[in-house]
């Protein structure tokens, strides 16, 4: 760059460095959804369309990204992936070793979003090929939550989970995402109330009288719905799971336990930019799966050992 006198004017520049050997939760939001699920006519309070569109999107990024190490997305909210029908959030999960722009967060941000923008507009053809889109076109924002340990990390995503499995009994009965306030108002096929009228006869009741009404009223056996839309959508890559001998123990608190793990961070972020580059390639080459999984339980983190660890598994031989 010229050295000239205007220089002084980079001094306006905030820095932004996230803070060191902390989780990177990238959220996305979609902007203004409600009106453009009503403007394509998705169907409530699940569309499948939609819902594949999004998580293709997200295994784009992923393929884009090899940083990132998981995506989550549920109906009303997408924590990155998913079910992204009338407004959401997305969420993508950066290890706590990541070095990627420095950890700069507008360029994290602005990389992530704008990505997902694009493939997002890119692949809607694919799965609504007789609506074509029209501005306004979708658009998408965002913002970076840090998390200091793979507890809070992990409580997060249950979080996430746990209001899925509670908010689609609800959005079943009332043709709403997430049974929120967000959202047109969509007469309820079955049953014949509308949308605030289902939610004021809703109020007060558990997961279990829901699930009672869908089968009494409407003959819907929650236990029979989709996985996706009861459990979201898991993005990762997949290596070669863990069968017979689960993560150890040890390693398990080690990982879990963010204080007695100061040491081996450090050695993460010391490795030298030859061997951060082969592991960038060894994720590249593995595949992106979608899974609709409980992600609660711990098994699914043992058997995935490389999604806490950050070191890339086996690539499963093909068959």
């Amino acid at each position: 760059m010229a050295n000239s006198k205007y220089e002084y004017v980079r001094t306006f520049e905030r820095p932004d460095h996230l803070l060191p050997n902390t989780w990177i939760v990238i959220r996305i939001d979609g902007r203004g959804f409600h009106k453009l699920s009503a403007k394509y006519a998705f169907e409530k309070p699940n569309d499948r369309r939609a819902l594949d569109l999004m998580n293709t999107a997200a295994s784009a990024v992923m393929n884009e990204l090899p940083d990132i190490v998981v995506g989550y997305g549920v109906s009303d909210e997408y924590s990155v992936l998913g079910q992204l029908v009338d407004g959401g959030v997305g969420s993508f999960v950066l290890h706590q070793s990541c070095i990627l722009f420095e950890r700069r967060e507008s360029k994290l941000l602005t990389t992530v979003v704008s990505t997902f923008t694009s493939y997002y507009v890119h692949l809607w053809p694919s799965f609504f090929p007789d609506t074509p889109l029209s501005p306004p076109l979708p658009s998408f924002d965002g913002r970076v939550v840090l998390y200091p340990s793979a507890r809070n990390l992990r409580d997060y995503l249950n979080w996430r989970q746990v209001d899925c499995k509670v908010f689609t009994p609800v959005s079943s009965v009332t043709g709403r995402p997430g049974g929120g306030s967000r959202g047109k108002t969509a007469e309820l096929k079955l049953g014949g109330l509308d949308a605030k009228e289902a939610e004021k006869e809703l109020l007060g009741s558990h997961a279990t009288d829901k699930n009672e009404i869908l089968f009494s009223r409407f003959m819907i056996n929650y236990n029979n719905e989709p996985e996706m839309y009861k459990k979201g959508s898991v993005v990762f890559r997949d290596y070669k799971v863990v069968e017979a001998d689960p993560m150890p123990p040890k390693m398990t608190k080690e990982i879990m336990d963010q204080d007695e793990d100061v040491d081996q961070i450090g050695v993460e972020l010391e490795k030298s930019k030859t061997q951060q580059e082969k592991d960038r390639k060894r994720r590249a080459k593995a595949r992106i799966t979608v899974q609709y999984v409980d992600i609660i339980k711990d098994e699914f983190w043992e058997r995935r050992p490389w999604l806490l660890s950050n070191k890339p598994g086996k690539i499963p031989k093909e068959p």
